[in-house]
């Protein structure tokens, strides 16, 4: 990554072209807020790297809460009730529970929800495209319980959550299918997101009753070499149940929630200044970030990290990559990103799935210990 102090204007050249960036306004300094990378995509060749949202490169809770914080003091104090906050998946469930917990402090009207790729095996409330995405399917489930659902389908407000906003189609594509769904008393949609280009693209979409809140704006141009070989991509885009289907008793968001408890491997021990490493899994992060953050007050020196199904290249912002099969059994290649063995003392992958789904080859190559959500 090229800086210019000046006009702010970062730049990367990739394989398949160069991506000029200008950054017309930032809470946080930008090289401290993302980086670039290369997809495995031949929709779309680049990827912002966040450095603060724990996906893609491992992150301090402490600072991953900053950002919770940040962004959701960002959004409209004054947004009329109930307020239904979505994060998209899979980057941005964690950070949409984040954000969600930091906004819900402040009033009680809140629920939160996420996207996802994992049907549940409940009922739906309707499914949108993310037109550019490795995976561009996505669900929303409706709501089992009476309390969660009443609060869902009045919802007056809208927040929506992603890692970075580049056209604002997906937001568009999501608030269109909500309405057309059943929920008609949407009178404000905000849209919040850590990076976002989309050049005010939702609210000229949608009018005067949208926002749209981050903590960097502005602009990219990507000048492509139409002589660059195109990847293949792997097959990532399953949308089903696989052969470790979910339970809805487990929930923590695909099925609406206004908290979520901390659960995880309550008894579990650290020595002061013990480097360890939370792994979420796919979707399943904020679960195993709660043990994160726990784990960090206790003293150890803690990072956060997530598998996932997004193919990247290597380079830029993308140092290391462990490829292995996903723990839903749908038989698709998942991803682990800058994150080498024996970097750390002790690695903890956490899932939602039995132990026997996580990869013996993963788990060994980490030295890793296995916990299971008996939530």
């Amino acid at each position: 990554m090229e800086s210019n102090a000046g006009s702010k204007a970062l730049s990367a050249q990739l394989l398949r072209g160069r991506l000029d960036v200008k950054v017309d306004g930032s809470l946080i300094d930008p090289g401290a807020l993302f980086g670039f990378a290369e997809r495995n995509n031949p929709k779309r060749a680049f990827l912002f790297v966040s450095k603060v949202l724990g996906r893609h490169i491992p992150v301090r809770p402490s600072v991953m809460e900053a950002s919770f914080k940040s962004l959701a003091q960002e959004i409209p104090a004054n947004l009329p009730g109930p307020v239904l906050v979505i994060g998209m998946a899979e980057t941005a469930v964690g950070l949409g529970a984040g954000v969600h917990r930091a906004f819900s402090a402040t009033r009680p009207d809140t629920v939160y929800m996420v996207s996802t790729r994992h049907p549940t095996g409940t009922e739906l409330l309707t499914r949108f495209e993310e037109e550019h995405s490795h995976a561009s399917a996505h669900l929303i489930h409706m709501p089992v319980e009476p309390d969660i659902r009443e609060m869902v389908l009045n919802a007056r407000s809208l927040v929506l959550v992603d890692d970075e906003a580049s056209t604002g189609k997906t937001f568009i594509n999501l608030h269109r299918a909500l309405v057309d769904a059943g929920l008609t008393k949407v009178e404000n949609v905000v849209t919040c997101v850590l990076t976002d280009w989309s050049r005010n693209a939702v609210c000229k979409a949608i009018g005067s009753s949208a926002h749209q809140v981050s903590l960097l704006q502005g602009t990219y141009d990507f000048h492509e070499d139409v002589d660059a070989p195109l990847p293949v991509m792997p097959q990532v885009g399953s949308v089903a149940a696989g052969d470790w289907p979910l339970t809805p008793e487990k929930d923590w968001g695909r099925l609406g929630v206004r908290d979520v408890e901390d659960t995880l491997a309550l008894g579990l021990k650290v020595v002061a200044g013990e480097r360890v490493l939370v792994v979420g899994t796919s979707e399943f992060v904020w679960r195993p970030f709660l043990l994160a953050e726990r784990l960090e007050r206790a003293g150890a020196d803690v990072h956060f990290s997530s598998t996932s199904r997004s193919p990247i290249a290597l380079g830029h912002a993308i140092g290391h990559a462990l490829s292995f099969s996903d723990n839903y059994g749908l038989g698709i290649p998942n991803f682990l990103y800058n994150v080498r063995p024996g970097q750390f003392d002790r690695v903890l992958i956490c899932s939602e799935t039995p132990a026997q789904s996580i990869p013996a080859d993963l788990v060994k190559s980490l030295n890793a210990e296995v916990i299971v959500d008996a939530q």
